[in-house]
């Protein structure tokens, strides 16, 4: 944890003393790792990411990780890659194009370089560089011969594996475990290239392993040889220096995703005076929600990890309908299986949580990889006339505070609610200013009182939002019918009255529609009326947020506004819509909300779309931008993909 203005911290380590080279002062830096899913790039990762926020550094992220759990090594297909994106500044995104690219073999040189600008920092551990090497990547001949390299970048060839050997020789390690140890070398020399400290991952190291003190003590002594490597060669001529970001004061924690969204459930827990239960079956990347509840059982949360996707949705129903604060989370894939339970949730009309952590699709798809294309199976992907809220976060943090207004409107109005978040939210992290949890709003939950059975229980008899009471088994005079068949109005009886039905099915979908006088009207970032509105929703708010805002640096008529409630729309989308001449919605599927938004207001709204597994860059959203408004665009920007495609042409996949 930091505070808004935590001061850098002074080094202990006797290396890193004033050094005698020139530091430059620079407004941010982005930095990837790249290697083989054996390499730790995913720690190494977290560790710059922990470091740059504990010195009070705005700080975004983006992992990337093969979905095998170990894809053949040295190959293409098993690079994984860690990025961080630090800064002075707010940021709202991991960064478009890398400052700093280190890179532990050939693979992921060939499948990193495009990202990397034109005379960014391209450091290459050699040893890694061998025919074998060069032959699973596809390189006829070695990349790091070629002239195009040395020109277009700052080049930097270091033996990594070498220089890690002669820090651990006298250890008494084999070569295998000495070379687990060079991704802390690596992240030394990152460390002193950006005057990053290093008794943080000191302090990491001890406490990890604690027990295994050889194995601290290896990761310890290769974290300072790499730093000791950039302090001392002459390769590198200077470092760079990124001040503290001007942040609101307070606590600060960096928070993933999933860990947000875990902790928000137990907020709205505790806020609303329920017990959580979750029942979940594994899947990527919605996992992570079930091991960071499983370990708060001391604060009255019960996870139970089912048979399979159909009854962990059983039990968070049953949970619900025992006066619980009942959830469940998956993926696309599971959210399909768990679609029949879902249906019987909204005809029961039960609080219920359903978190969909969206991934590449469909069926198997790219599990490791973003996508937010299950806007239309959250929305409509059930039979029959099957309305439920749906509410989707925008950032890591965003998922602490969705997580309590989903619970806030699943009880008030009896329904389940969808949570949409994706892969890129969930092991993406951003420092998160933590609130007092007195200031949190309460979330009120009222029960049906017990009967003397003077007056019959109505239990579908409904309020003015038309919320029906919750009833808690075994409470005297509550008996009542429940069940999947189409109920009678106020009893719950089975129905099959033709009427009934088209009532009970219009009473359920008004029901729905009235969540919007309970959630908060669009809010627009610029002017509110102009030339182009960029219409946004989910994980893509941080790159069209800074892409809209630069537009406006630029004199351009354009606004940005992002919907957070999917389902049903603020009350006032529609005016905010045609206060434009043209509307763009971006998304990273085919154009989900852009037909939902034709369908329903018949305006003429533009999508632009990608699905490659990976999130928008600013780059890209500026340049539709600037498209849909008829201005010229700026220059390509340098280090593109064809520079990569120029170095990577002796193989088959260049480029």
């Amino acid at each position: 944890m930091r505070k808004g203005t935590w001061p850098v911290m002074s080094t202990t380590i006797e290396s890193a003393a004033v050094s005698r080279k020139s530091v430059q002062s620079i407004p941010s830096a982005t930095v990837r790792f790249a290697g083989d899913s054996g390499d730790g790039m995913q720690i190494t990762g977290d560790q710059l990411t922990r470091t740059a926020a504990l010195m009070g550094s705005d700080v975004a992220t983006f992992p990337d990780y093969p979905a095998e759990i170990r894809a053949p090594r040295g190959t293409l297909a098993g690079v994984s890659g860690f990025q961080v994106h630090f800064a002075s500044e707010d940021i709202f995104t991991p960064g478009d194009q890398l400052d700093a690219l280190v890179v532990m073999n050939p693979a992921a040189l060939k499948t990193n370089l495009g990202d990397l600008r034109k005379g960014g920092i391209l450091i290459v551990n050699t040893d890694n560089f061998q025919k074998s090497d060069l032959e699973l990547a596809k390189y006829e001949t070695n990349p790091l011969d070629s002239e195009v390299l040395e020109h277009t970048y700052q080049l930097f060839k270091v033996q990594m594996s070498k220089i890690t050997r002669d820090a651990l020789k006298d250890m008494g390690m084999g070569t295998k475990e000495m070379d687990r140890c060079k991704n802390f070398f690596a992240l030394g020399l990152v460390y002193w290239l950006y005057g990053r400290e290093l008794e943080p991952t000191i302090r990491f190291l001890d406490e990890k392993f604690g027990g295994k003190p050889e194995i601290a003590e290896s990761n310890r002594r290769a974290l300072k040889a790499g730093w000791n490597y950039g302090e001392t060669t002459d390769a590198f001529a200077s470092s760079y220096k990124v001040e503290a970001a001007k942040l609101p004061p307070g606590t600060y924690k960096n928070v993933m995703g999933n860990q947000a969204m875990a902790w928000g459930l137990m907020a709205a827990a505790h806020l609303s005076g329920k017990e959580l239960f979750l029942g979940s079956y594994p899947i990527t990347p919605a996992t992570d929600i079930l091991h960071e509840l499983s370990k708060y059982k001391n604060y009255g949360v019960k996870t139970f990890q089912a048979e399979d996707e159909i009854a962990a949705m059983g039990s968070a129903i049953g949970a619900s309908y025992g006066g619980s604060m009942g959830i469940t989370t998956s993926s696309g894939p599971g959210i399909a299986l768990k679609t029949e339970g879902i249906g019987l949730a909204i005809m029961l009309e039960l609080p219920v949580l359903v978190i969909n952590i969206q991934r590449g699709g469909p069926s198997t798809g790219l599990p490791t990889k973003t996508e937010q294309a299950d806007l239309f199976q959250a929305v409509l992907g059930r039979n029959g006339e099957a309305p439920l809220p749906v509410i989707a976060a925008r950032s890591p943090s965003d998922c602490f505070n969705v997580a309590q207004e989903a619970w806030r409107i699943a009880t008030r109005f009896m329904t389940p609610v969808m949570i949409l978040s994706d892969g890129y939210i969930a092991n993406g992290s951003e420092p998160w200013l933590i609130p007092d949890v007195n200031t949190l709003p309460k979330i009120p939950v009222t029960h049906a009182p017990p009967s003397d059975g003077t007056t019959k229980f109505l239990p579908y008899k409904r309020d003015e939002l038309l919320a029906r009471p919750w009833a808690i088994p075994g409470t005297k005079g509550l008996m009542h019918r429940i069940g999947g068949l189409e109920k009678q109005d106020t009893t719950g009886n089975v129905n099959y009255e033709p009427e009934n039905h088209q009532h009970m099915v219009n009473t359920r979908a008004k029901k729905v529609e009235n969540v919007a006088l309970e959630i908060p009207q669009l809010e627009v970032e610029g002017p509110d009326k102009g030339d182009l509105l960029v219409l946004s929703w989910g994980g893509t708010y941080g790159a069209c947020r800074t892409a809209v805002e630069a537009c406006l640096e630029e004199g351009l008529k354009v606004a940005h506004a992002h919907l957070t409630w999917m389902n049903p729309f603020p009350s006032n989308l529609e005016q905010v819509l045609r206060s434009y001449k043209k509307v763009l919605i971006p998304e990273l599927n085919l154009g989900q909300l852009r037909t939902i938004v034709r369908a329903k207001f018949l305006i003429d709204a533009q999508g632009f779309n990608k699905v490659q597994g990976r999130p928008f860059t600013v780059a890209e959203l500026t340049t539709a931008i600037r498209s849909h408004l008829g201005v010229a665009d700026a220059k390509v920007a340098p280090g593109t993909a064809a520079t990569a495609a120029l170095v990577g042409a002796g193989g088959d996949d260049a480029g």
